[in-house]
């Protein structure tokens, strides 16, 4: 849910080279403070591709280019960001593709992302304003004070303005999810457009499945095609569609050697965690009392990444009828109020529809 943070999860520069013959080079870069994320470059045939950006914050930019160089190195000739033929996204949320502002005018390579993260990068704009609208109602439904929503809010803004808009090439749907050897899949949750994208017996997978955390979910009231639901349905699309990977290079912490077991721990973790929620709400309360019973106490922009993990465990639960709202005579009118949230009594066990294999 939250950043492990830098000094404890070091990321390193690394090679790799794939049963086709392809070279990766592994670009870790200082998107965040407290926080790593990965860059991937790769050569294979004719294609020179760039997964991932940074964050095009503090000093990312600058470990992209001398991510360049360490691969140039290795190379024994220099990798510039001219050569590169195409700039691939995974998802798009800031911290993979926020360097591009910064590439758009060193190179010709051609930006490709999943058509519903389109906007994100092409009207980041109108992006942020959406959000933040639909984040304001999301805390108030939550039961977060005022005085703690525009700190919130606050947080969520910083930084969004050093990144501007702009344009893609193509969509991933558009080119059938394939570019050359270069194969895409869709596996919205964490974002709406996430992709994970395989070459030979490697998966680059993004922030879709990480070594040491399971990636942070927001519920889809606040952006669709994300939410638990569409995040565990991903992760069964992934594991039928894996065949000969054997190795998973993630946006950050280290690479996957067992994606299968890897997979089944994530499930085992949000299984617990929404056994832990119907406990909570074997009374009534609110998303912000869930959070603080779930996460504790926590400071910063991890008050929200708190809120919003917890806001999509409980959105889970009510869609599939385990929870009700205990307060339905306050929401009458047009102006949104705190909601109450209770566990629904069923004769049948509510944990026994939350276990891992039914999460499958």
């Amino acid at each position: 849910m939250e950043p492990i943070p830098a000094t404890k999860i070091p990321h390193t520069f690394d090679t790799f080279v794939t049963t086709g013959g392809a070279q990766i080079f592994r670009l870790p870069l200082y998107v965040f403070p407290n926080f790593w994320a990965y860059a991937y470059l790769v050569l294979v045939d004719d294609y020179r591709i760039l997964i991932d950006t940074g964050s095009g914050f503090g000093d990312s930019n600058e470990h992209l280019e001398d991510g360049f160089r360490q691969a140039s190195v290795k190379l024994g000739r220099t990798i510039p960001f001219e050569e590169l033929t195409h700039i691939l996204i995974t998802h798009g949320h800031i911290d993979h593709f926020g360097g591009l502002a910064y590439l758009h005018g060193r190179t010709q390579a051609r930006i490709g992302v999943h058509d519903l993260d389109l906007r994100n990068l092409t009207r980041y704009e109108e992006r942020i304003m959406v959000v933040e609208r639909r984040l304001s109602n999301f805390l108030v439904e939550a039961g977060v004070s005022n005085e703690r929503r525009d700190e919130i809010i606050d947080i969520y803004k910083l930084n969004k303005a050093l990144f501007r808009s702009v344009p893609v090439d193509f969509t991933f749907e558009a080119i059938d999810m394939r570019l050359g050897p270069f194969e895409m899949l869709h596996v919205p949750g964490h974002c709406a457009g996430h992709v994970v994208i395989r070459l030979h017996n490697v998966l680059f997978g993004g922030d879709h499945v990480l070594s040491q955390i399971s990636p942070h979910q927001a519920p889809e009231s606040l952006t669709l095609y994300t939410g638990l639901g569409h995040y565990l349905g991903s992760l069964s699309l992934l594991e039928k569609w894996r065949d000969g990977v054997n190795l998973t290079l993630s946006g950050h912490y280290e690479q996957i050697s067992d994606l299968p077991g890897r997979l089944q721990a994530i499930r085992q973790l949000h299984a617990d965690r929404l056994g832990k929620t119907l406990e909570i709400l074997s009374g009534q309360g609110t998303i912000a009392d869930v959070s603080k019973e779930l996460f504790g106490s926590v400071d910063g922009y991890n008050v929200l990444l708190a809120l919003e993990e917890t806001g999509a465990h409980v959105e889970y639960l009510y869609q599939r009828g385990l929870l009700h709202i205990a307060n339905l005579d306050e929401l009458g009118g047009t102006r949104p109020v705190a909601v109450r949230y209770q566990c629904v009594k069923y004769p049948v066990k509510a944990t026994d529809r939350l276990s891992p294999a039914r999460l499958a």
